[in-house]
């Protein structure tokens, strides 16, 4: 399927590039190193109305279709995974709310989200508990006060939690009396504590948390949805938008490291000529180029499958991350030895695009469950005929 954009996505798509080189691109190196990102480019992204863009202007939102969000979420990915992964996380408890939420949650909580007011992450995973989702093992309880201010208490902890450290609200899933549920748990909560997560191989600039709760007390109105609902629709719906988003953002990374290899290939001469002039990095080139359009085209599918609501939008959202994150990682790993030395060094950009690669592959779901989900999907498809 071929995806003809429509003259307000090519126009998108042109202020994505101008504004991701000239606020992002420039200070991706300085957010890997320092392994966070700034306030300024926050309220950058906030000012060019890039947070909660999918969800419904009538909840707050900016009401983005969702190609035109792929759109976005590749040239920020060619820019910079860091804040590509911000967006999405902010966006993915900012669409929890929209569609589970109450009407007082979305008039709270979506609008400072999206002005860059309030920061927010999304905690499913637990430090031994992570593709298995339905395993959780942190506790909600159910408390009664006689003054009638009954709530919860939350016991466990979470790990892993992109932008745990800056976070004013967290998306946090536990058991309810055995069933799977979703709470929001403001940062200065009582009972809370955040450790940070530094060192990482890539991604450094994702500001990653462990979240302890210890007796940490909530009120019954920071229920998100109903009891049971956390897993089966709250956190699907929620992590489809990240696979989504990493599907592009992994596009947008391969671009990068095609970019970068064939301005380096032109420019360096080996052997009397350019190394582009070599049949072997031509191949790799030829790779290059063949994958991230092909793989382009599948985003581009699962955007307007989406977009048309369609029955199979979850599945194909599936096959692009699985499809894009491979390709980022191959990508990378040839922009790496096309540049040879050169391609390890430290800082270098090719070497962050190659870090910052493998951990696609790991969020969202890794490779091995994307495989074992597409598997099913594959025996589904043949039974159809």
């Amino acid at each position: 399927m071929i995806v003809q954009l429509s003259v307000d996505q090519r126009a998108a798509r042109s202020r994505f590039k101008v504004f991701a080189e000239k606020e992002i691109l420039a200070h991706a190196a300085a957010f890997d190193a320092e392994q966070a990102i700034s306030t300024d480019v926050v309220r950058a992204l906030a000012d060019e109305g890039c947070l909660a863009a999918p969800v419904r202007v009538d909840s707050g939102g900016g009401g983005m279709d969702w190609v035109t969000y792929g759109l976005m979420s590749e040239e920020f990915g060619r820019a910079c995974q860091n804040i590509r992964n911000f967006v999405a996380v902010e966006d993915m408890v900012a669409q929890a709310l929209d569609r589970w939420g109450t009407a007082e949650q979305r008039d709270r909580w979506i609008g400072p989200i999206r002005r860059g007011e309030t920061l927010a992450a999304f905690a499913l995973t637990e430090p031994g508990i992570g593709s298995d989702a339905a395993s959780i093992e942190m506790e909600a309880e159910p408390v009664a006060s006689p003054d009638g201010a009954d709530g919860f208490v939350l016991r466990g902890s979470k790990k892993w939690i992109s932008f745990g450290q800056i976070a004013d609200l967290f998306l946090v899933f536990a058991k309810l009396d055995g069933k799977h549920t979703a709470f929001l748990v403001e940062r200065d909560t009582p009972g809370l504590t955040v450790n940070p997560l530094n060192g990482l191989l890539g991604l450094r600039g994702s500001m990653l948390g462990e979240l302890v709760f210890d007796d940490c007390r909530i009120p019954a109105e920071a229920l998100v949805g109903r009891p049971g609902m956390g897993l089966t629709f709250i956190a699907s719906s929620s992590l489809d938008l990240g696979r989504y988003s990493t599907a592009w953002g992994s596009v947008g990374l391969a671009q990068a490291c095609m970019e970068a290899s064939v301005r380096y290939a032109d420019g360096r001469h080996q052997y009397g000529g350019p190394v582009s002039d070599h049949q072997l990095v031509r191949r790799m080139l030829a790779d290059m180029v063949t994958d991230i359009a092909a793989t382009r085209a599948l985003c581009h599918q699962a955007g307007l499958s989406k977009d048309q609501g369609e029955a199979d939008a979850v599945n194909l959202t599936l096959m692009a991350k699985y499809r894009a994150s491979l390709l980022a990682n191959q990508a990378a790993a040839d922009a790496v030895q096309i540049q040879g030395a050169q391609g390890i060094g430290t800082p270098g950009q090719v070497e962050r695009h190659f870090r910052d690669a493998k951990v696609m592959e790991i969020i969202e779901g890794t490779t091995q469950i994307q495989q074992s989900m597409l598997g099913q999907y594959a025996r589904q498809v043949v039974g159809r005929g």
